[in-house]
């Protein structure tokens, strides 16, 4: 069983990758709205990632006899810029995850909960190429500037992504 501590900081970044789902679903509304399908499409495997994520730990919760407790999900933003601007929110916001990631490892060391620390350690690896993935597109999108057929190619590129549950 999780300790009451752990069970909290688990049910905390449930709640976080949900909402990482929902934001990543209000981006692809606003690609679509733009007309860019491709990155539409992206994101919407991006939301479809960050659920898999949360119900990776709701499952690992409820595995050591513990209790999952949904909160209140943020309304994210729905209006940026310009492509850049997501995702550089996106590069933003994949960091942060990550640095709350950590804590949780930390914590699980502090608690020498290593069934814990060991079940985080997927998720310490998916962040790293979910960090390098996000910010080979922020480059992207910096050597395209305001090109509308460089963003025309990196719209179709974006859109080829199909998502694959990953492997745990």
């Amino acid at each position: 069983m999780l300790s009451s501590g752990m069970e909290k900081a688990i049910n905390a970044q449930i709640n976080a990758e949900f909402y990482s789902s929902y934001l990543y679903l209000s981006m692809s509304a606003h690609f679509e709205s733009m007309s860019l399908a491709g990155m539409a499409s992206w994101m919407k495997m991006q939301a479809q990632e960050e659920m898999f994520h949360g119900m990776k730990m709701y499952d690992f919760v409820h595995e050591r006899g513990s209790k999952v407790t949904l909160a209140t999900i943020s309304k994210p933003p729905g209006k940026w810029k310009n492509p850049l601007a997501v995702f550089t929110e996106v590069l933003k916001h994949e960091q942060k995850v990550t640095a709350l990631i950590n804590e949780l490892v930390n914590h699980a060391l502090d608690e020498r909960d290593h069934a814990t620390n060991i079940f985080l350690q997927w998720f310490v690896t998916e962040q790293v190429e979910e960090e390098a993935s996000v910010s080979a597109i922020v480059d992207k999108l910096k050597m395209i500037g305001n090109d509308a057929n460089g963003l025309f190619v990196l719209d179709q590129e974006l859109g080829q992504r199909v998502f694959t549950m990953p492997l745990a």
